[in-house]
């Protein structure tokens, strides 16, 4: 009797039924900056998708994409597009942005910005003030976004 569970686990090892798959997807869109560190662009994880921070580059030149907050501001938002496009998401997935700006004197002109990607049912949203950005960007946007296919 006590040979039976030792039995039944050495069928569930021997037919794969115990293997685990990787649940994580590595997701990268060459319409998108490549990263600047030892870093993913996004990863999935089931039906949701981490994006890593995205400067206000220019995906063709790898620099920022002007010197003035509102085009770091929309070209953020494009990068963090085209790696949700990527992966089969859009800006409607969207739960949550993490936005990071050098100046809160900023504030009311990324609203505007963002209103122009974002209209009702907006996604849950911090905006914080710190004192460097990578390659002296003026703003930083994460994301996560969840899909319900």
């Amino acid at each position: 009797m006590r040979k039976m569970p030792l039995l039944f686990l050495l069928i569930l090892v021997f037919t794969g039924c115990s293997k685990q798959t990787d649940i994580r997807e590595i997701i990268s869109s060459p319409d998108a900056p490549a990263a600047i560190g030892p870093y993913s662009q996004a990863v999935r994880a089931g039906n949701t998708l981490y994006l890593s921070g995205q400067l206000g580059l220019d995906p063709a030149t790898g620099k920022l994409a002007g010197q003035d907050f509102e085009t770091q501001a929309r070209q953020a938002i494009k990068n963090q597009k085209a790696i949700l496009e990527a992966a089969g998401f859009s800006l409607k997935d969207v739960v949550q942005c993490q936005v990071f700006v050098t100046d809160m004197k900023r504030y009311p002109a990324f609203n505007a910005i963002y209103k122009e990607y974002f209209t009702g049912g907006f996604p849950a949203r911090a905006v914080l003030e710190v004192s460097r950005i990578p390659a002296d960007g003026l703003i930083e946007i994460m994301m996560t976004a969840v899909h319900n296919k």
